[in-house]
């Protein structure tokens, strides 16, 4: 029988030990009270109360003993069971180890087998033999992914890339191809010519070059020095390539035509009643040179009569050249029916090929001429060719449109001009924007792309101020046509008079 389940004593014992300590305290003096019931009911002499005082004093230390006796007895019961929760502590542990014991008599191997186990582990393993791929099932190499077949920076512009490559090939190449067609050797000596003495000779510098010079390489040479205005120098460059029989530096039509450009851009090219007589021998780069130089000289005559010429003797020029004939002759005041002649003639052509420059060109100068379909139909081809329109492009369209009173669609390309990333918005871009707010009767997106200009970095024009005063003083806001003023003041920006006498009789102050 375990100490849990063991009887626990009887209360016989504590009863009697109380009733004892009771007997005892009853007895004060010294005479212990009569068990009998005849001295509980029958007082004594003189003591009566006294024994019923004492009987209701014993029930009340009864009742007292007893609950000490219980709290004695629970106190017992738990120091039991802290007892047997030892006692089965040890016992289990004492178990463990028994098993624990028995484990590790079971895990001992015997000889016989580790010998078998090691046996298994001498002889080799048996491999499959490594079956061929299978071409028909064999793994599709993964889609090239879109950030990795992207090139990481914008196309590098012409230039670099042959500044590129000149340094990649200029530990093969000699020194004469490395001197020959580098631009700053071929200016350096354009400006050792110009410094020297008006008596003195060209041969004097091109001598010492002249065996790193090839064939168009004075190009450059002659176009530079016409850029420093002198002509004469050029035609002696020329003179002295077409002298040289060691080195074949001429015959060369890009040499004959950067010649003949500067001669007639500065009115030296003495040939004009000859035009009929060259024009059949001369190469097209050269009727090209010789009309951008009357182009440049301003004389358009000259250069219409050239071109017209070219038409009658089926010879086809560079649209480029018509371009700029075009824009030169809108500048005059009795230009624009030659224009018009030129645009005609231009759309004439069974195939047109103009750069975005000249196509930009040609729809100023419809615009100049009041052509605004022809824009729309410039503009239509350069998209369906594959184009990509340029900030300047969108600008001169929608410039188009709000001159042709479509201010709506005018509207919708300038969204379009604004979501394209490539477009960085410049002046002429936010003056025309500006206008086309005002002509909507929207000041106040025409204020708002006013913010957005000064915040770019750009000065707004007078023009643009006097709209947007326009604008308000329309819809009767005088404060803000006060606060445009005030700030086109502080910008240094000189409004027109008669917007300011106009303003003052309107009752808008300004300084």
């Amino acid at each position: 029988m375990s100490l849990v389940t063991r009887p626990l004593p009887a209360l016989h014992g504590i009863f009697a030990a109380s009733v004892k300590s009771r007997a005892w305290w009853l007895c004060r003096d010294g005479n212990l009270p009569s068990t009998s019931r005849n001295s509980c009911t029958e007082p004594s002499n003189g003591g009566s109360t006294m024994e019923l005082e004492v009987i209701d004093c014993s029930e009340q230390t009864y009742y007292e003993n007893v609950a000490a006796a219980a709290e004695d007895e629970e106190d017992d019961e738990e120091e039991v069971l802290e007892w047997s929760k030892d006692a089965t502590y040890y016992e289990n542990a004492a178990a463990a180890e028994d098993e624990d014991d028995d484990e590790e008599e079971a895990l001992e191997w015997s000889k016989d087998e580790l010998d078998a186990i090691s046996a298994l582990f001498d002889q080799p393993m048996r491999q499959k033999p490594l079956k061929p791929p299978n071409p028909v099932r064999q793994r599709p190499l993964p889609l090239p992914l879109p950030h990795k077949t992207r090139l990481p920076n914008a196309p590098a512009p012409k230039q670099h890339i042959r500044l590129a490559a000149r340094v990649a090939l200029s530990s093969r190449s000699s020194f004469s191809d490395q001197v020959c067609k580098n631009p700053e050797v071929l200016i350096g000596i354009a400006r050792e010519i110009a410094v020297l003495p008006l008596e003195s000779e060209v041969s004097i510098v091109l001598d010492r070059w002249a065996r790193f010079l090839r064939k168009g390489s004075l190009s450059m040479t002659i176009q530079e020095l016409g850029h420093m205005g002198l002509p004469e120098r050029a035609l002696q460059t020329l003179c002295w390539a077409q002298r040289q029989t060691a080195l074949p530096l001429f015959p060369d039509d890009r040499i004959l035509a950067s010649t003949i450009e500067v001669l007639a851009r500065f009115d030296q090219l003495k040939m004009e009643d000859a035009l009929e007589q060259c024009l059949p021998s001369a190469s097209r780069a050269v009727l090209e040179a010789m009309v951008s130089g009357f182009i440049r000289a301003g004389k358009v005559g000259l250069a219409r009569k050239l071109l017209e010429l070219a038409r009658i003797n089926k010879r086809t020029l560079n649209p480029s050249v018509h371009v700029k004939l075009m824009l030169e002759a809108v500048r005059m005041p009795n230009g624009y029916g030659l224009a018009a002649a030129l645009l005609d003639e231009l759309g004439e052509r069974p195939e047109l090929h103009l750069r975005q420059q000249d196509c930009t060109a040609v729809m100023k100068v419809c615009v100049k001429l009041r052509r605004y379909v022809a824009v729309e139909s410039l503009f239509s081809w350069f998209r369906e060719s594959g184009g990509s329109p340029t900030v300047v492009m969108y600008t001169t369209v929608i410039h188009s449109r709000c001159r042709d009173d479509q201010h709506r669609e005018a509207l919708a390309l300038a969204w379009e001009m604004e979501q394209n990333a490539s477009c960085l918005l410049d002046l002429p871009a936010y003056r025309v924007l500006v206008k086309l707010c005002m002509a909507l009767h929207d000041p106040e997106r025409g204020f708002r792309y006013l913010a957005r200009m000064k915040e770019a970095g750009f000065v707004p024009t007078s023009d643009m101020y006097g709209e947007l005063i326009r604008g308000y003083a329309a819809e009767g806001r005088m404060a803000k046509c006060r606060q445009l003023i005030r700030e086109a003041e502080l910008a240094g920006v000189k409004l027109e008079r008669r917007l300011l006498s106009r303003l003052s009789d309107m009752g808008v102050e300004h300084s």
